[in-house]
């Protein structure tokens, strides 16, 4: 034995957080292959407020990572960043520190130089992820929009798209309409600032409907006017997987940006492992995984709107149709079960799926 690290994979956040968890952890409990985790200091955000309250164990998490660059482990899996305040470094380090290093990222990071304010603009996003790109024996990425942008940078780029685990969702059973109706989110609260997008429609939707948004993700008031008819519901494992079978029509609206255009439609596909009939600006993946769910596409207000109306107005037999094939679609082609030879492949794993 020659004392190197074996298999590790590196993660900006823990397991609560959606992209580690999607990205990472859910692969990992699949395969039969030991793998250290190394989770920068579990925090659920690198949100700037958040490190300078937490200044040892930050300082920690950078110690990690100079240890496991040091064990030069045989197999590296690096999600999204190594570091929040790398501006590249620790990637290129780890990276290339590896007999064989995966890079996994599945937003738009390559665009991402630091909106949102001075103090991240120190360590865009956007530098650590070209220099991963360029120092990863293999790049996956989570669609073609990201996969196109990494493969003019890399001759090995494998795209494999956020996947969900059907079964774990309670699938809806009765599309009979709640009074009122329900309409339902899911997300983070840095992400919850979409709506306002749909503000208008969804008001008058309220005003002729009386249709309430059940938002699963946080329960800090932020959307102004609309949350006059907001039910907010903190998130936990249980609640994302249970509750969206109890609202009628899932909602996933996206800006017109170019950082939209590399999102992975994780929404979308968790609204169809539930069974629940959906609207979504067609931006992206979105598009394409809107046409293969059947699901309606709106791009402003008024097409909103008149989606929203549509699906209201539809037989329960209509949205039921609609719903359950996008069930069968979402297992057909967005699944772990479906793309866990890909992944293990990817990683050069061999025959270890558990």
């Amino acid at each position: 034995m020659d004392g190197r690290a074996g298999h590790c994979a590196i993660t900006p956040y823990g397991r609560r957080a959606g992209s580690s968890r999607v990205r990472v952890f859910e692969w990992l409990d699949r395969v039969d292959t030991d793998f250290s985790v190394s989770s920068y200091a579990s925090f659920p955000d690198a949100a700037p407020s958040r490190l300078a309250r937490h200044p040892v164990a930050v300082a920690r998490a950078e110690l990690r990572l100079h240890h496991l660059a040091a064990a030069r482990p045989r197999r590296l899996l690096l999600h999204r960043e190594a570091s929040p305040l790398s501006r590249g470094w620790w990637e290129h380090t780890l990276l290339t520190s590896a007999d064989f290093g995966v890079y996994d990222f599945d937003d738009a990071l390559q665009w991402d130089w630091g909106a949102g304010g001075a103090v991240r603009r120190l360590a865009p996003k956007a530098s650590k992820a070209r220099t991963a790109v360029r120092c990863a024996d293999r790049v996956i990425a989570g669609n073609d929009v990201l996969g196109d942008w990494a493969a003019q940078r890399h001759r090995d780029v494998v795209v494999i798209p956020s996947c969900v685990a059907p079964e774990d969702y309670t699938p809806k059973t009765t599309y009979a309409l709640h009074d009122p109706p329900r309409l339902g989110w899911i997300g983070s609260r840095h992400n919850e600032a979409g709506l306002l997008l749909l503000a208008g429609a969804l008001e008058e939707i309220h005003r002729r409907s009386g249709a309430r948004l059940t938002l699963i993700g946080t329960t800090r008031r932020s959307l102004g006017r609309i949350e006059a008819f907001i039910d907010r519901v903190d998130w936990s494992p249980h609640r994302e997987r249970a509750m969206l079978a109890d609202t009628d029509i899932g909602l996933m609206p996206l800006p017109s940006t170019p950082y939209s255009t590399g999102k992975c439609g994780y929404k979308l596909l968790q609204y169809g492992a539930a069974g629940l009939p959906a609207v979504g600006t067609p931006i992206g993946v979105n598009a394409e995984i809107l046409g293969r769910l059947g699901m309606p596409a709106a791009r402003d207000e008024r097409e909103w709107a008149e989606a929203i109306d549509a699906l209201l107005g539809a037989s329960q037999a209509a949205r039921a149709r609609l719903g359950r094939e996008a069930r069968a679609v979402v297992r057909r082609h967005y699944s772990y079960d479906a793309w866990l030879p890909t992944w293990t492949a990817a990683l050069e794993l061999g025959g270890t799926p558990s």
